[in-house]
């Protein structure tokens, strides 16, 4: 069932960057990436298929999934450089990844929440409510997370 589930949605990608591309030739002033809830509902998915967690229904605050011991996850999705951590909450667990066009992924960060906010603790709040440009920084951290500290992968 979770290959099934993984070739379709390497699939839809696959479909999903050709008509980015297409836009692109198209109107070559604009990047048209692909960004913000579609990305993150692909991510989530992705996460759920690849860690023992279970996603919550719907859109829900704080948190996006619940581990199989009840930790209750945050996860965060990019196509690019750029994964965001929240300015005024602290997720119980964070899982950063970064998709590739095939479905594919690299962990960048899985572990507590309090270890990427004690690295923000100085860090002035934005506008958007979220922290930006934390690519080096959670990849650098994460070396660093103990195995019972981050969420199983499946």
């Amino acid at each position: 069932m979770k290959e099934e589930i993984q070739q379709q949605i390497s699939d839809a990608l696959g479909q999903l960057f050709d008509a980015v591309s297409k836009l692109q030739l198209a109107y070559p002033g604009k990047p048209f990436t692909p960004d913000g809830r579609l990305v993150g509902d692909i991510g989530e998915v992705i996460a759920s298929l690849n860690y023992r967690i279970t996603l919550n229904e719907g859109l829900t605050k704080h948190h996006d999934a619940v581990a199989d011991d009840g930790r209750l996850v945050q996860i965060k999705t990019t196509f690019s450089d750029h994964l965001t951590f929240p300015v005024h909450h602290v997720p119980d667990y964070y899982i950063g990844i970064r998709l590739q066009a095939d479905g594919s992924f690299e962990e960048i960060y899985n572990g507590p929440g309090q270890l990427i906010f004690d690295q923000l603790v100085n860090r002035k709040p934005t506008r958007t409510g979220l922290h930006g440009g934390l690519m080096s920084m959670l990849k650098r951290i994460n070396k660093d997370v103990p195995d019972a500290e981050r969420i199983p992968q499946r």
